[in-house]
C-alpha cells in the first residue's frame, strides 16, 4: 500500500467519526428541543435525499476532478452545515446540509482506490477502508452521545472541527490522473450519461447481484441502527448512551467479519458470501428472544460478523465491475443512488410503523425476515442465471 493510501485512511476516519458521532449529537439536540420521537430515523431520511438527488452529478464530477480535491470540497460543505447548527439551524435541515456535501465525497472515496491500487489488491485495500470506517461507527455514536449528553451545541462545535482537520489531511492526497472525464456537462448530457451507467451495472449479471445486495444491506444496516436504539431501551431498560455501546459491538462485529473476507475471499468468488446474509437475516429475528445485554451483545456481534463478510467482497465486486465498464466516480455514484433508495424505503418504513405504536418485537421479525427473505431471492436468481449461462 502506498503512502497515498494511509493519508486517505486517516482523512476518511476523521470524515466517518463526525459523521457518525453528528448522528447522535443530532438526536440528543432533537431531544432537547422536544421533538416526536420519529423525527429520530427521519434525520437520515434527510440525509440521503442528497444521495439520491445528486446521484447524477456526483460520479461526473468525482472523475472530472482530482479526488482528493473533491474530498476536500465535500468536507468543507460538511463543515458549513454544522457551522450552521450553531446558528440555530434545525438539526434535520443541518443533516441535509451534511449529507450533500457526504454524497460528493463517497465517489470520491471509493473511487479513488481503483485509480491508486491494482485490482487484486481491492478487496485488501477495501477491508482497510471498512475497517478505518468502521472503528469510526464503534467511537462515532458513543463519542457523539458522550460530549453531547448535557451541551448538544458543545458536541456539535467539536464535530465541526474535526471535519476541518479531515478537509486538511484530503488535501495532502496525491493526485492521481483523472478517470472517465466527461466531454459535455450540460444537465441533458448528465441525466444520459447516468441512466446509462445505471442500465449497465444493473444488466450486468456480476454488478445486478452485487448492487442488490449492497443496496439491501445499506439499507438495512441504517435502519438497524435505530431498531437496536430503540430495542435497547424498550426492551433491555438500557439508556441512550449504554443502547450506543450495542452498536459499537454491532461495528466491531463488521470489522472482524470484514479482516476475514479479505483473508479468505478472492474477487471471482464474491458471490458465494450470499449465504452469511440469509443467516444474519434470522439472527436478527432471534433479537426478540434476548433479555440481557450480555446476550444481547455477543447477538449483534455475530450479526456484525456475518454482515462484514458478506458485504467487503461483494462491494469490491461492484467497485471493479464499475471501473471496469464505467469509471470509478460513475459507478460509485450509481451505488449510492441504489443504497440511498434502499436506506430512504425502509427507513421510511420503520418510522410509519414508529409512528403506529408497532410493537418492537414485530417490527424485528418484519425486519429480520424481510433480510433474510430477500438474500435468498437474490442468491437463487443469481445460481439460476449462471447455470443458464453454462
Amino acid at each position: 500500500m502506498t503512502k497515498g493510501f494511509y493519508t486517505l485512511l486517516i482523512a476518511q476516519f476523521l470524515s466517518a467519526v463526525a459523521d457518525n458521532a453528528l448522528l447522535f449529537a443530532s438526536i440528543a439536540l432533537l431531544s432537547k428541543l422536544n421533538a416526536p420521537e420519529w423525527h429520530e430515523p427521519l434525520l437520515r431520511e434527510f440525509f440521503v435525499i442528497a444521495y439520491i438527488v445528486l446521484a447524477p452529478f456526483v460520479g461526473p464530477f468525482a472523475d472530472a476532478l482530482p479526488k482528493g480535491k473533491v474530498m476536500f470540497l465535500s468536507n468543507g460543505i460538511k463543515f458549513l452545515g454544522c457551522s450552521l447548527a450553531l446558528f440555530g439551524l434545525p438539526p434535520l435541515y443541518v443533516y441535509a446540509i451534511v449529507g450533500i456535501g457526504a454524497a460528493a465525497y463517497s465517489p470520491a472515496k471509493y473511487g479513488i482506490l481503483t485509480e491508486m491500487l491494482p485490482h487484486f489488491q481491492l478487496i485488501k485495500a477495501n477491508a482497510w477502508m471498512e475497517g478505518t470506517t468502521v472503528t469510526a461507527i464503534i467511537l462515532g455514536p458513543v463519542f457523539g452521545s458522550s460530549i453531547s449528553a448535557h451541551d448538544p451545541y458543545f458536541g456539535i462545535a467539536i464535530i465541526t472541527l474535526i471535519y476541518l482537520l479531515a478537509a486538511g489531511f484530503n488535501y495532502y492526497i496525491p493526485k492521481v490522473p483523472i478517470d472517465h472525464k466527461m466531454p459535455k456537462r450540460d444537465l441533458i448530457s448528465l441525466l444520459k450519461d447516468f441512466w446509462h451507467a445505471f442500465t449497465t451495472l444493473w444488466r450486468d449479471p456480476q454488478g445486478q447481484v452485487s448492487l442488490a445486495v449492497t443496496t439491501l444491506f445499506w439499507g438495512a444496516g441504517a435502519t438497524l441502527q435505530f431498531v437496536v436504539l430503540r430495542w435497547a431501551g424498550l426492551k433491555l431498560g438500557l439508556d441512550e448512551q449504554s443502547a450506543t455501546k450495542l452498536i459499537a459491538i454491532l461495528a466491531v462485529g463488521i470489522a472482524i467479519g470484514s479482516v476475514g473476507a479479505s483473508m479468505f475471499v478472492k474477487l471471482e468468488n464474491a458471490v458465494k458470501v450470499l449465504p452469511a446474509g440469509i443467516l444474519m437475516g434470522i439472527l436478527v429475528m432471534g433479537m426478540i428472544l434476548v433479555e440481557s445485554p450480555e446476550v444481547a451483545a455477543v447477538v449483534l456481534f455475530c450479526i456484525g460478523v456475518l454482515a462484514g463478510y458478506f458485504l467487503v467482497p461483494l462491494n469490491s465486486l461492484l467497485q471493479h465491475r464499475g471501473h471496469t465498464l464505467l469509471g470509478a466516480g460513475h459507478s460509485i455514484a450509481v451505488q449510492n443512488f441504489n443504497e440511498n433508495i434502499g436506506i430512504l424505503v425502509l427507513l421510511g418504513i420503520y418510522t410509519l410503523m414508529v409512528h403506529e405504536n408497532l410493537s418492537i418485537d414485530i417490527i424485528i421479525i418484519i425486519f429480520g425476515a424481510f433480510v433474510s427473505i430477500s438474500m435468498a431471492v437474490i442468491y437463487k436468481l443469481y445460481l439460476k442465471h449462471t447455470k443458464t449461462n453454462c
